[in-house]
């Protein structure tokens, strides 16, 4: 007799779904839209597509835009030089996936972690058959990895499998905030970036870290919850467990009610309000949605 427990994919990350997902790619669209690079002197160029790649520099030319000069060259030189760019065959989509205690929740469909890891694998692959580089950062309580963009279909599968069983250096806690830093560092300008997060720990250092990637990466969020959050149950008493430990929620307590209830709200409005602030995408999806339906 077999002992071996099966996983639950409802719970837990499994590799085995995350790549059957590649069958859904060639059906979606990912992001696109007005994207930031910058160039010499900061300018800030907007192009649709892909990143661009600095090449060369070269003596100036006629109809050569002066925010491209290199003066250093040019002051070298004494001859005016402008630096060339042109536009990269792939560009970088880096998706970074919460994997926290919080995300390890669910009260209906799949775990937030579960749905954050379908949600990012999407991504990867639609990314992947876009002809893009493909990278992520995936993070939890103590520690956080991140994966350079590469192209193909080996580089899906090194983040997927980052996904199910992340190779985290134990530290002490790490907050959004510090995650965000990290994320600035290896997003490089140009890059699509997407974040897939319940967002909890949002606050001011968190949106001046996400003020700082819009800046130079087109950015989108996404919002996983669980729909409990967003509209409580009926009065009653409830456990909740994550298998180890499980404390008791009173329903009729209406004070703690309406303190978990306004904690949602209050974060959801926020992350509205700087997504219109700073032009970002914001996408919400819940335990129960299809998250190819959201994407899409």
């Amino acid at each position: 007799m077999n002992d071996t427990a099966v996983p639950n994919e409802r719970v837990s990350v499994q590799l085995k779904p995350l790549i059957d997902l590649a069958s859904k790619a060639p059906l979606m669209k990912i992001q696109r839209g007005r994207i930031k690079a910058n160039q010499s002197g900061g300018y800030a160029s907007r192009f649709k597509g892909r990143g661009m790649e600095f090449d060369e520099v070269r003596q100036y030319q006629a109809g050569d835009d002066v925010r491209t000069i290199d003066w250093r060259v040019t002051a070298r030189t004494n001859k005016a030089h402008s630096k060339v760019f042109h536009e990269e065959r792939e560009r970088p989509v880096f998706i970074s996936v919460d994997m926290r205690a919080a995300m390890q929740f669910a009260t209906q469909g799949v775990f937030k972690s579960v749905q954050a890891a379908n949600i990012a694998a999407l991504i990867a692959w639609a990314a992947q058959a876009n002809g893009d580089k493909v990278g992520g950062q995936v993070f939890a309580q103590h520690g956080c990895q991140e994966l350079k963009p590469a192209a193909g279909r080996a580089s899906v599968l090194h983040f997927l499998n980052a996904l199910v069983q992340p190779a985290l250096v134990e530290a002490k806690e790490i907050s959004l905030d510090d995650v965000l830093q990290r994320l600035s560092q290896h997003a490089r300008p140009g890059s699509l970036v997407y974040i897939v997060s319940d967002f909890r720990g949002l606050n001011d250092n968190v949106e001046r870290q996400l003020a700082k990637l819009a800046r130079h990466c087109e950015l989108v969020l996404l919002q996983v919850f669980d729909p409990i959050e967003r509209t409580l149950p009926a009065k009653g008493r409830y456990r909740f467990s994550h298998g180890e430990k499980s404390t008791v929620v009173d329903m009729q307590d209406e004070q703690q009610v309406a303190g978990y209830l306004q904690h949602f709200i209050e974060r959801e409005a926020r992350l509205k309000k700087l997504c219109a602030t700073w032009r970002l995408s914001l996408k919400q999806c819940s335990t129960t949605d299809d998250p190819f339906t959201v994407l899409s």
